[in-house]
This record gives structure tokens, C-alpha cells and sequence, in this order.
């Protein structure tokens, strides 16, 4: 079957992903193969203290992402899309949205980036004897209880973005047990929030006489494969204003970025694992068996099939990165020699191999927001060096790049400290699209081989629509495992890259000076108030 007659028919899956800077759409046949992409970028505003995305930016992104692979498809087959096998939605995780009766917004949405929750995580923290780290949002919940937000009595629906967006277009309040694993610990065994800590959160509640307890206000968890609802009449007029688009077509669970990360790169059985890095930056290792210890820097979330995975999320990644590069465009300009941006960060980030294996003494943070992993609430981005620095362009490209690993790196340290086993690392991201400068430097800092698929640029868009031609297309007894290795990752491409010994040592320096440097971020905190 052709592309063209795969899209006529019906044959397809259509993923899209909310990321943070950018809402992608990516479109594919039940081989996995990317058939057209549509792109909407967008950027969350910073609001009375709040990071926030506003009602009607998640719509206009919506249709606008659609529009733009509608257009694509158009342009490249000549036809006008009207037919999909299944789709599947998936966003940033974690974060707080809640809803009335009537469906209405009852306060700010909350994102990820949000580290305004300390007490509540630390209380849910000792009471599950389970960490709930600052962004998931039953710790957004229960820190609006706290505050007494009068809003909360009023709670009919509560969910992450990717949930709420699959219930504007379906009607369902369900969501996948990888985003629900942020927003609330899920069992194994049941696929299902964690019972007694269900029946301990309420416990909470009882003081307050709320009409609602958690199950009440929390989506229903749903695992990969199974059926997550149907493109409702209004659902298809939001994703696409023309009408061409029929209703009916079935959708797979809502899932996190996480989870998709995880689909992309085949890291869904036990010692495998991945690295999405991006405006955050997060590792997933799928464990073969629970870690020995609680640790405040680990997240314990979930597969999309439900198996136990450890997190190390860190909220800050390549944002001050990339205001850098921009800075370097508005150089290369303003000297009348104006470059393209995917040239610019090519030639910047390649010229980072010629930098010294330690970057030379150089410290930057790239603290937009807080940083959970290195217990921070609050983001200065500031850059550091001595006078015994070699500061030049290399050196400071590479420390730029080593920073945006540098928390995710602690809580690496701690999951190999623990006995966690990797037989492989896959990265995906924009951190790696410049070949062999990013992988690089993540092999160093895993100290472990790193693979980057050739699909890896298309990351969690790709995850998610894998997920739905999974729902549509799996065999009978088919393991979502069996399905990546087997139809998808079986026939595909991709480089493997060792950190030389140099490269390692040279991290692990950087390392040092990064812990150590700490103070003075929150030094920077302090004295930095306006």
C-alpha cells in the first residue's frame, strides 16, 4: 500500500504531542513510517508567580497543529485528509488542571514547570512513604488545599493536559497509566492508582468535608492497547475547522511525554532506558525490580503497560541553551551575515567537540524554574567561571550543553549507586539532532553507550501515534513490547556512540564543580529578587 492510498483508506495513525515550546502533529502507517508532520510552536507565559499555558492557546494550538499537517498532506499528495485509523494525544506531564460541573477552568492552569508545592509533596512525601515529587498533581491538589483556595470545594474533574485535551475531543475523562503515574502512584500489579494511598489521601480530606473524594475527581487509568474513546462530532470540528475530518475514529489512551519517550526509543522492557532532552530533560530506566530506598530526586512512575520505571526529571534542560544561540543569531546579523538557525546551532554545538574534556572550568545554570532534583524552588539562570577559566567559544558551547545533563547526571548517579542495570541507552530529542555532539556527551555522563534512532527527531509526536496504530493494529496476544521489536524498531536505523575515557573524566570534573557550584545558585536566588 501506498502512502497515498494508506491515507485515502484510512490506514494510519495520527499522534500529536503538546511539548513544551512546540505542539507536533506527525502522521504515519501501521509500519511506523512518518507519511507527513504539522508543527504549532508556542511558549507558556509566567503570570503572578504561575508557568501557564492559557485555555485558548491550547485550542488555537490545536487546530493550528492540525491545520499544518492538513496542509502538508495536501502539498505532498494531493489530496485533503479526511479519514484516520486512530489517534492518540500525549503532553507534558504532570501538572494541575481542574474543572467544574460545567466543565469550566477553576483556576491557573498549573504546568510542570510549577515548584510552588514544597509542603504539600514533603507531607504526601511521609505519608505514602513515597516520593511525590513538586509537580505531580496530586501534590498540586492537596498544596491548593492547604492554601485554602476556595475554588477547590467547587473540583468536579481533575487532570494533566494530555487528559484534558483527550476529553475535549472524546468526551472520555480517561488517561494512560504512564501520565496518570505522575499525577498520582499506580500499582503494577492492579494498573491502577495505589489503593492505600487512595484511602490515606482521603483520609486528608475528611477535615474539609468536600462532595469528593480522589477517585471521584481523577481520571480512570487505562494501559497501551486499550480503547481510550472515539473522535466525538465536536472533537473532530476542534481539531479541524473545515469539516473534513470524520468522526467515530478510536483513540489509545492520553499519555505523558514520558511515555511516548519511552515508545519512541523501544525502551518499554525492563533494563532498557532512555533520555528525552529537550526544555527539560528527563532519563526513564524500565526496572527489573523496586529500588531499595525512598530518594526525594526519583520519580517512580509507569510504562505505558504499567511496569515500574525510575525517573530522573529535571525541569530545566536546553532553554538557556538556546536563548545563547539566539544571541549568537542576533551577533551574526547584526555583522550583516545573517544565519539560519538549524546552521547556527549545527556549527555551535559541532565546534563544542574542539573544547576542552572539563569545558575548561566553565559553569553555567540554566535555571528557568526550579529544580527538584537539586531540591531548588526557584531559577536563576546564571554563568560562572575563575580567572583560571579558558573561556572561549568551544569550551563555553560544551559547558552549555554538559549543564543541560548536569541534574538529570545526579539522579543517574543515585539509580547506579542503587544496582539499577541498563543494556542500553536510547536518546531522542532536540538535544541530539546535531549528530554525534549531544549523544556524545550523554554517553559521558551515563558512562554507557548511547543510541539515537534516525526517528529520534520526531520524538513523543512519533511515541503517541505509535501507541495508536498499536490499539488499531496489534495482533492477538501481542505484547506492546513485542510490537516495537518486531513491526517498528526492526526495520530502522540507527548510530551507537561510546564517550571516550577523556570524555568521561572530563564530565565527571565538570560534575564536581556543578555540586559545588550549588551555593551559588541559591546565593543567586536570594540576592537576585527582582
Amino acid at each position: 500500500m501506498t502512502a497515498k492510498e494508506a491515507m485515502v483508506t484510512g490506514k494510519t495513525a495520527l499522534g500529536i504531542e503538546f511539548g513544551s515550546t512546540r505542539i507536533k502533529a506527525v502522521l504515519i502507517d501501521y509500519s511506523g513510517t512518518v507519511l507527513a508532520v504539522g508543527i504549532h510552536d508556542w511558549e507558556n507565559s509566567f503570570e503572578q508567580g504561575i508557568w501557564t499555558f492559557h485555555l485558548q492557546e491550547i485550542y488555537d494550538g490545536l487546530r493550528s497543529c492540525y491545520h499544518s499537517l492538513k496542509m502538508a498532506v495536501r502539498e505532498q499528495y494531493g489530496i485533503t485528509l479526511s479519514k484516520v485509523g486512530s489517534i492518540g494525544i500525549s503532553a507534558m506531564m504532570h501538572g494541575y488542571m481542574a474543572f467544574d460541573q460545567q466543565g469550566k477552568l477553576l483556576a491557573p492552569f498549573q504546568t510542570w514547570r510549577n515548584t510552588n508545592t514544597q509542603q504539600a509533596a514533603d507531607i504526601l512525601t511521609k505519608l505514602f512513604q513515597f516520593n511525590i515529587p513538586l509537580r505531580w498533581t496530586v501534590a498540586h491538589l492537596y498544596q491548593r488545599i492547604l492554601d485554602d483556595e476556595a475554588h477547590v470545594a467547587h473540583i468536579d474533574y481533575v487532570s494533566t493536559l494530555a487528559g484534558f485535551i483527550h476529553w475535549q475531543l472524546t468526551g472520555e475523562k480517561v488517561i494512560g497509566i504512564g501520565d496518570a503515574s505522575g499525577m498520582f502512584p499506580v500499582d503494577p500489579l492492579t494498573n491502577d492508582y495505589v489503593e492505600n494511598m487512595v484511602n490515606k489521601f482521603n483520609q486528608l480530606l475528611e477535615p474539609y468535608h468536600f462532595s469528593w473524594q480522589l477517585r471521584d475527581i481523577f481520571p480512570k487509568v487505562l494501559v497501551a492497547g486499550e480503547k481510550a474513546g472515539m473522535l466525538t462530532a465536536r472533537g473532530a470540528k476542534l481539531l479541524d475547522e473545515e469539516g473534513d475530518l470524520e468522526s467515530g475514529i478510536p483513540f489509545c489512551p492520553p499519555e505523558g511525554d514520558a511515555g511516548t519517550g519511552m515508545t519512541a526509543t523501544n525502551a518499554v522492557a525492563p533494563r532498557t532506558g532512555n533520555v528525552s532532552a529537550g526544555t527539560s530533560t528527563f532519563a526513564m530506566i524500565v526496572l527489573e525490580h523496586p529500588l531499595k530506598e525512598l530518594h526525594r530526586e526519583i520519580d517512580m512512575v509507569a510504562t505505558p503497560t504499567g511496569a515500574p520505571c525510575a525517573m530522573s526529571h529535571a525541569n530545566n534542560g536546553t532553554t538557556d541553551l538556546n536563548a545563547w544561540v539566539n544571541l549568537f543569531g542576533e551577533f551574526s546579523a547584526l555583522m550583516g551575515h545573517p544565519v539560519d538557525a538549524g546552521e547556527l546551532f549545527t556549527k555551535l554545538y559541532t565546534n563544542s567537540l574542539q573544547g576542552e574534556a572539563d569545558a575548561g572550568g566553565l559553569l553555567p545554570y540554566g535555571y528557568y524554574s526550579g529544580e527538584n532534583i537539586t531540591m531548588i524552588n526557584e531559577g536563576r539562570p546564571i554563568f560562572l567561571r575563575t580567572t583560571k577559566s579558558h573561556f572561549n567559544l568551544a569550551n563555553f558551547m560544551r559547558a552549555n550543553l554538559y549543564t543541560s545533563l548536569g541534574a538529570v547526571k545526579i539522579g543517574l548517579d543515585i539509580l547506579r549507586d542503587e544496582g539499577v542495570k541498563v543494556d542500553r541507552i536510547m536518546g531522542h530529542g532536540g538535544f541530539f539532532k546535531t549528530k554525534g555532539v549531544g549523544q556524545r556527551y550523554l554517553s559521558a555522563a551515563c558512562e554507557a553507550p548511547v543510541t539515537v534512532m534516525n526517528t529520534a527527531s520526531e520524538g513523543g509526536a512519533w511515541g503517541i501515534a505509535l501507541l495508536a496504530a498499536y490499539l488499531i493494529d496489534q495482533q492477538p496476544q501481542e505484547t506492546l513490547g513485542d510490537y516495537l521489536d518486531q513491526r517498528i524498531f526492526a526495520h530502522l536505523d540507527g548510530d551507537t556512540l561510546n564517550a571516550t575515557p577523556e570524555d568521561i573524566t572530563g564530565f565527571q570534573k565538570f560534575m564536581k564543580h556543578y555540586r559545588a557550584g550549588l551555593r551559588v545558585e541559591k546565593a543567586a536566588i536570594s540576592a537576585m529578587d527582582w
